[in-house]
């Protein structure tokens, strides 16, 4: 038999997950081992929870009796660091099953009595705003007990992140984590990724198509929340690519009050037939904007980019081309001059590049800005794969970061030059001064 069919030996496997129930204790043991072995990867992870950086004990299916009744949390985390300790329940949910209010109170109230620190939650489920849990629970329980949740994109990214740019110690841990990314990334371990719209996607569409839609539409939120998910999963795709972390980008009000951001959203989508948002790249010349059209089917992406402030017109235009060098012809381009509204010049980026001056309607008005932008016809599909909404933006966001974003650079003033000394003719006298201050001329009386 050929060596080719032979299936190498994994740390995790994937074979023998006979259900949901096996996929999610083998989920769960993962996970957990994995983190009680690489500590680089468990601070990554609870760090940001408020867990001290110690020692990490894990385990699964912890029993405990609230009342009459036997309650099995998948797992539990204790880090221990001197006399400090932090410990927390974890429950999880694999493939598109949800987490359940009732059970997570539960364990609240179990994590309460024991003096336990949080409740920590996995699933597919990614909340619209950072930070936000995905079910809502009775908040006079969390007055002692925190409650946190990671989508599987999130510890998926976190762990790739870790393993391929901030690096491991240990090459054995090295080899572990790793491992460990092979089986998230393997469609039996039920860590998926995002892949629908919700079933109210096509409904909601249609009536922005059609001009029908309300505000007062009980499936409108569902979709504006669902678009706010998807720009949270981009943000944790590209994030994963580059290495660093990347967050749509709320206002103070809104990451205090999410209910403002929905609002907004629900807002702009009745009145404008757009779905929009930002996301947020560590050192990127600006954030990323994106737009969806519901009415013209299209996607956009688009940076704003300040202008240098000096230089003619002609020269700030040539200032941004050098640095379009990569981004296709079809990308857009719009300039703002000084003190004025809305945009005084737009063109595509193929007729800039032979004729600068096309941006230029005034010569006498300074460019203060730059837009540049980037559309695609926009899919329809609730779900993955060719012709569906999710693909298309995601497909977007990574070629404009990729062809333009990540070519910018701000600009930024020349430092000051030294006078250079003038030299001294050969035929002056003798006594003559080269330095600065004997520059200014004989006096006079």
């Amino acid at each position: 038999m050929s060596e080719e069919t032979w299936h190498e030996a994994r740390l995790i496997p994937t074979s023998g997950i006979s259900g949901a129930e096996e996929q999610e204790r083998r989920a769960t043991s993962a996970v957990l081992a994995v983190m009680s072995v690489v500590k680089e990867f468990s601070k990554a992870l609870l760090g940001p929870l408020g867990a001290p950086a110690g020692n990490v004990d894990t385990f699964i299916e912890v029993p405990f009796m609230l009342g009459e009744k036997r309650c099995y949390p998948d797992g539990l985390i204790r880090v221990s660091r001197g006399a400090r300790s932090w410990t927390a329940l974890v429950e999880v949910k694999t493939g598109k099953n949800e987490l359940q209010t009732e059970q997570l109170e539960n364990y609240l109230d179990v994590a309460r009595e024991q003096g336990f620190d949080a409740l920590v939650t996995i699933s597919n489920e990614i909340p619209s705003i950072a930070g936000q849990h995905p079910t809502k629970v009775d908040r006079r329980k969390l007055k002692k007990v925190d409650i946190h949740h990671w989508s599987w994109s999130q510890v998926l990214s976190t762990a790739v992140v870790q393993k391929e740019h901030r690096g491991v110690s240990d090459p054995e841990q090295a080899w572990i984590l790793g491992e460990l990314i092979r089986y998230l990334e393997h469609p039996r371990s039920g860590a998926m990724e995002f892949e629908d719209m919700g079933a109210n996607w096509g409904a909601v569409r249609d009536a922005v198509v059609a001009g029908t839609l309300r505000a007062s539409d009980r499936t409108a939120p569902e979709v504006a929340a669902r678009f706010d998910a998807l720009l949270q999963y981009v943000s944790l795709r590209l994030g994963r690519q580059l290495g660093t972390e990347i967050l749509p980008v709320l206002t103070r009000k809104e990451q205090a009050e999410p209910a403002l951001r929905s609002q907004s959203l629900l807002t702009r989508m009745v009145d404008q037939a757009e779905l929009a948002g930002a996301i947020r790249i560590p050192n990127a010349v600006a954030p990323i904007h994106v737009v969806a059209d519901l009415r013209a089917g299209r996607v956009t992406c688009h940076v704003d980019v300040d202008a240098p402030r000096e230089g003619r017109p002609t020269t700030r235009v040539n200032w941004l081309l050098r640095q379009l060098k990569h981004a296709p012809d079809s990308t857009r381009v719009e300039a703002f001059v000084a003190n004025a509204r809305g945009s005084s010049a737009a063109e595509l980026l193929g007729k800039v590049r032979e004729d600068p001056a096309v941006l230029v309607t005034d010569p006498k008005k300074d460019i203060r800005s730059f837009r540049v932008a980037l559309s695609v016809p926009m899919g329809v599909k609730r779900g993955r794969g060719r012709g569906a909404f999710i693909d298309s933006v995601i497909d977007l966001v990574d070629s404009f970061y990729g062809d333009v974003v990540q070519h910018l650079k701000a600009w930024s003033p020349a430092a000051p030059k030294l006078r250079e000394a003038a030299s001294a003719p050969d035929d002056k006298p003798a006594l003559s001064s080269t330095a600065l201050s004997s520059q200014d001329g004989p006096e006079t009386d």
